[in-house]
């Protein structure tokens, strides 16, 4: 009777485990490792190096909204990833390559993801 219990227990712990986390590595290498390298060095001239980068290691609202409306040659991912997916991806980025960013939550991408993107001013897209 013990074992079974012992057993049961077991078994239904098993089954409210969480899912497994996002790699963020995976994805940087499935989405983003063509243009920024494995290595994250990026291409001169053509995409930014993400190693050792203060834009990368800063506040995490502006690689989050990078990563979701795109710009210049970087394309939107925003109905390409979920928020866990941009979180661990950034995540995995933000500690990567002599980076100490620290970790991006799904929250914080949520909240972004819902904010409306402001086209810039008729001046501004003169420049």
């Amino acid at each position: 009777m013990r074992r079974t219990l012992a057993l049961a227990l077991a078994l239904a712990g098993l089954c409210a485990q969480p899912a497994a986390a996002v790699d963020g590595q995976r994805l940087y290498q499935e989405a983003c490792a063509a243009c920024h390298r494995p290595n994250g060095a990026g291409i001169p001239g053509a995409f930014p190096t993400l190693a050792k980068s203060k834009f990368v290691q800063g506040d995490p609202k502006e690689p989050i909204g990078r990563v979701l409306h795109g710009r210049g040659g970087m394309p939107s991912f925003q109905n390409d990833l979920t928020d866990a997916d941009i979180a661990a991806v950034l995540t995995y980025v933000r500690a990567a390559w002599g980076n100490a960013g620290k970790p991006v939550t799904p929250a914080q991408v949520k909240v972004l993801r819902g904010l409306k993107r402001e086209t810039p001013k008729a001046g501004i897209l003169a420049h």
